[in-house]
């Protein structure tokens, strides 16, 4: 039996019976004997052992030299973690960790039964772990009393704060008693954390261990290039050249998990997805499904990437790549635990090179560049762990021995070894054959690629709304091509010319297929040279001048048309004609003179409202024949009283 130095000695028969032979840096750290009842800012890598790590450091606050947790109807110990998943793994280690000491243990999540919840916390708990929303409703509800918590613990702070839980956090701390211990734990500690505990924390100590700027040694990394559009092939021939026993994958997105779980479940994958739109229930069941091996690969995204603890995962896939540093680690994080080996693969599109390359710098981390398995690398990789298999060295029993003795006289040792094989990899899903399709360096790329350049005809134009952006990754997607293949766009009214390099072109006729369909009501044919333009088109609709036609003419308008010409002609061509003025005593007595002559022009309105015209007669008139009428008679049966008029306020 092992003695731990400053464990409970309860908490430490627990690492015993659990076969801990030593403790992790990071558990040896927060067990110093100045900390026994310190505040603590702790960060270390992801699977350094942290939730162990502050079982044991609150051990002494919460039993005061006690062997065993005495009845209490309110908690002593509250650990907040930021998803439902990492909860109910801190509630499970800190159960077994907690065994020999009799604490009842109760979890607050979201997703699960309050009413449960809210009678469990009546009952009684020593500990409580939850997530900060649940844990803020029960405590508005005055379900969970505070007053008599000892140590508060904040699992992956980091992560609560960049989901938007710093409120809640603010609210529960707030609630806690004043003289509590509180301790901080995450990865990385950015400037929010570094606030959050000067805020709340008192006087915290600082614990950083040696290995936190250094590169996880239990987990390899490679980075695989390949093209855009196969991405899912070639994750298919890593996990069929791994083998794992168990796998994860991640995306970004729900939409990417469920269509990956779905293609991977057709492809034969043992496949359970993992993302926040499934239900409590149907989360737990996915987990549970990887822990009891009935299945291999897990599809998710980020909500599985903190605190997930699955047993022999030794494979990690990035489907996508991550934004930032955290993400990568925290997801690569989730094997290569306990002193376990692990491989973390990031599938990086061509394009998404240079980018994943200062990712793992800030990361400061070593990837292999290389490119997926091919199909001759993993049937190498397969016969290798047929050879490699512990059935073939086994020692035979007497059953055995006589069966086995019994087919080689029947089918001979080749037949026998031959149904073997065949046997083995009926099981195994077929590999997937990956283009070779690496793009050249920019300093190679160069107009001569297109010098014997083919020109392709597609049936759309700009009739049809056809643009380059959208061109140009369908024919990428559909061709299996890059757009390093590509020059030329050529966008006519009912045809569209593409031009490739003459190395494509025969790959991606051969993926279109004879039909030539590349889309619906798409197809694509192949020209002879370089194609001439197509006629101009008739005069029509883009011919026609633009604005409004003048009345009492329906032709359009000829300003500006290259096609006019204008006729001039010699002024000497013109007759001359002389204009003489009449002399003003031949002009007849009361005639006006031609040059004189002038048109009347009325006189200008004076501005302003205009002048009331009425029918009925001047204004002074029509008022004074304004009468208010009667009550209405029997010859006037539907009048009615006319309402006077408020004189204006002048």
């Amino acid at each position: 039996m092992t003695e731990f130095e400053g464990v409970v000695p309860a908490l430490g028969q627990a690492l015993n019976k659990r076969g801990y032979e030593q403790l992790t840096p990071v558990q040896q750290a927060v067990l110093a004997p100045e900390l026994v009842e310190a505040d603590t800012l702790v960060s270390a890598q992801t699977g350094s052992g942290k939730t162990v790590a502050f079982g044991l450091a609150i051990a002494p606050t919460l039993l005061e030299g006690a062997e065993r947790f005495p009845r209490s109807k309110t908690p002593v110990a509250l650990v907040v973690a930021p998803t439902r998943e990492l909860a109910l793994q801190v509630k499970r280690e800190l159960e077994w960790l907690y065994e020999m000491t009799g604490a009842s243990i109760a979890s607050c999540v979201g997703g699960m039964d309050m009413s449960t919840e809210r009678r469990t916390l009546s009952r009684g708990a020593n500990i409580v772990v939850g997530t900060p929303g649940r844990l803020r409703d029960h405590i508005e509800r005055g379900s969970f009393n505070t007053s008599g918590l000892k140590a508060v613990v904040l699992d992956e702070a980091d992560e609560m704060l960049d989901l938007g839980f710093r409120d809640d956090l603010e609210y529960i701390l707030e609630a806690a008693p004043k003289t509590r211990r509180t301790l901080l734990f995450s990865a990385t500690v950015p400037r929010t954390i570094a606030s959050l505990a000067k805020r709340y924390q008192r006087d915290a100590v600082r614990i950083k261990t040696s290995e936190e700027q250094k590169q996880h040694l239990d987990i390899e990394y490679r980075a695989l290039t390949v093209a855009p559009n196969e991405r899912e092939n070639a994750i298919i021939n890593i996990l069929r050249y791994y083998e794992a026993k168990t796998a994860l994958v991640f995306c970004a997105t729900r939409a990417t998990v469920n269509h990956m779980t779905s293609r991977f479940a057709n492809r034969g994958f043992s496949v359970v997805a993992l993302s926040g739109e499934l239900s409590q229930n149907e989360r737990t069941h996915a987990l549970q499904a990887m822990r009891d091996g009935r299945a291999r690969v897990c599809i998710a995204t980020d909500v599985a990437a903190r605190g997930i603890d699955l047993p022999n995962l030794e494979l990690v896939i990035h489907a996508d790549i991550p934004k930032s540093r955290e993400p990568l680690l925290h997801r690569s994080g989730r094997t290569g635990r306990a002193g376990r080996k692990g491989v973390s693969v990031l599938v990086v599109p061509h394009n998404r090179r240079k980018s994943t390359e200062r990712l793992l710098g800030s990361a400061n981390v070593q990837a292999t560049w290389a490119k997926p398995p091919s199909v001759d690398d993993i049937l190498y990789r397969d016969r290798q762990r047929v050879m490699e298999s512990t059935t073939l060295t086994e020692p035979l029993s007497e059953y055995e021995q006589e069966f086995a003795n019994e087919l080689l006289k029947r089918h001979g040792p080749e037949q026998v070894a031959a149904a073997f094989v065949r046997q083995h990899f009926a099981s195994l899903t077929a590999p997937e054959e990956l283009l070779d399709n690496a793009p050249k360096d920019r300093q190679q790329r160069s107009h001569d690629d297109f010098k014997d350049g083919v020109w392709l005809a597609l049936s759309v134009g700009r009739e049809q709304s056809a643009e380059a952006r959208w061109l140009l990754p369908m024919l990428c997607r559909v061709g299996l091509i890059t757009k390093r293949d590509i020059g030329r766009i050529q966008i006519h009214q009912d045809v569209t010319h593409v031009e490739l390099t003459k190395g494509s072109v025969d790959k991606f006729l051969q993926t279109v297929g004879p039909s030539g369909n590349v889309e619906e009501n798409i197809t694509v044919t192949r020209l002879e040279g370089v194609p001439t333009p197509p006629p101009a088109e008739s005069k029509g609709s883009r011919d026609k001048p633009r604005g409004k036609k003048s009345f009492g003419s329906s032709k359009p308008s000829q300003r500006g048309k290259s096609d006019t010409k204008r006729k001039f002609t010699k002024k000497a061509d013109k007759p001359e004609v002389k204009y003489e003025r009449p002399e003003p005593s031949e002009a007849p007595a009361g005639t006006v003179k031609p040059w004189e002559k002038t048109k009347e022009r009325p006189a200008k309105k004076p501005k302003g409202k205009k002048p009331f015209k009425s029918k009925s007669g001047p204004k002074e008139e029509r008022k004074s024949r304004r009468t208010i009428p009667s009550a209405p008679t029997a010859d006037q049966p539907g009048s009615r009283p006319m309402k006077r008029k408020k004189p204006k306020k002048a």
